[in-house]
């Protein structure tokens, strides 16, 4: 029974993926339905405000004449019980007459923390937790991480070179280091997160959009550490700040000291954010206390080396996402990331690490802590 039950949450687990970049802030979820060992029914979250997992799939039985009183759910997360955008999914599940469901994780939300299962038991309906719940607290770690402390989940992305160089040199003709099959992925990663950050100097260097490409609907807040105030008025990210939002952060000082180009980048629909500085930097704690106040469950830190360093310097980064390329810079090579980095004096490993191709490039992708530490 333990092998039958983990295949059918499996084929759940996969189905959840689906939904990456579509539900965020939501967790993505699958859900299948079985009878006889058959799979009668499957669905999973499609998009954000719409129907739940366990409602799709229902509804999936139904469209293809199958009636799912008396059958087993397997879903991957606990089945809301509250009313919010969609209604609950607990009263459906009791209304489609199911006798057993099966849940690979509990929601730590304030509005579940195991409700959902509770009331399925005195609805009479069988419930067991736990199965695959690693698999289901990786898939929705983010998630999990802001609904149980209010944090957002920082993910740290860069590409590489074999030899650590993170840029080409100026006057190069090359603009990427990374191929194009990995720059689609990580156009994938910006859809599903709530803002993109990155440092001054990636600014000026890159005048970068930091937009996901295809969007899909999807506009992450493009925040920008700028203690300086340094932004210059003709960038891509200002051009574009009244359509898809920006945030300067800076400090009160270069406010005051540059109150036309303050106005300049209100004028333009951006909005300033002014934190303390330590030693010259943006404090990266209360900058992540503030976006995470904004609702932000997940932030993608694009930046340069030093900006990467600082986050794993402060012990506030989640996950890593590093692109791989072949190729050995040498002089071609601009900026390197292991110089920065020897200012990391703690030793730091990846754990759940996923290595993926993306043609000639490598993906390795992981977490910095476990998850038992969320």
């Amino acid at each position: 029974m333990q092998d039958t039950d983990e295949k059918f949450m499996l084929l759940a687990l996969k189905l959840a993926q689906r939904g990456m970049g579509r539900v965020e802030p939501n967790p993505a979820v699958g859900c299948v339905i079985v009878r006889d060992n058959h799979v009668i029914g499957k669905g999973w979250h499609k998009a954000f405000g719409g129907p739940h997992a366990e409602v799709n799939a229902i509804e999936d039985c139904k469209k293809h004449g199958f009636d799912p009183a008396g059958t087993v759910m397997y879903v991957t997360l606990e089945p809301c019980c509250h009313y919010g955008k969609t209604g609950s999914c607990t009263d459906a599940i009791i209304a489609a007459g199911l006798v057993r469901v099966v849940i690979a994780a509990i929601d730590p939300s304030a509005h579940a923390q195991g409700k959902g299962a509770e009331k399925l038991r005195k609805a009479g309906i069988v419930v067991q937790t736990g199965l695959c719940q690693q698999q289901g607290r990786l898939l929705n770690a983010a998630f999990m991480k802001f609904a149980a402390a209010g944090r957002c989940w920082v993910v740290l992305k860069w590409a590489q070179s074999i030899d650590g160089k993170v840029a080409w040199a100026s006057g190069s003709s090359e603009r990427w280091i990374s191929g194009e099959l990995s720059r689609k992925d990580a156009h994938k990663l910006r859809r599903q997160v709530g803002a993109i950050l990155v440092g001054i100097n990636t600014v000026l260097a890159d005048d970068p959009l930091l937009t996901p490409r295809p969007g899909m609907g999807k506009r992450p807040v493009r925040v920008v550490l700028d203690a300086d105030l340094r932004i210059p008025p003709d960038c891509r990210l200002l051009a574009t700040a009244k359509k898809i939002p920006v945030l300067v952060v800076t400090s009160e000082q270069a406010v005051e000291q540059n109150p036309q180009l303050a106005g300049q980048i209100r004028q333009k629909g951006a909005e300033l954010l002014t934190v303390p500085v330590v030693q010259g930097k943006c404090d990266l704690l209360f900058v992540l206390e503030r976006l995470s106040g904004r609702g932000i469950s997940r932030l993608l830190v694009e930046g340069g080396p030093t900006v990467i360093t600082g986050f794993l310097q402060a012990g506030l980064a989640d996950e890593a996402y590093i692109y791989i390329t072949p190729k050995i810079l040498g002089g071609r090579g601009n900026v390197g990331i292991s110089q920065p980095m020897a200012a990391v004096t703690s030793d730091l490993g990846l754990y759940y690490v996923d290595v993926k191709r993306f043609g000639d490039d490598v993906r390795i992708k992981g977490l910095l802590h476990r998850l038992e530490e969320i």
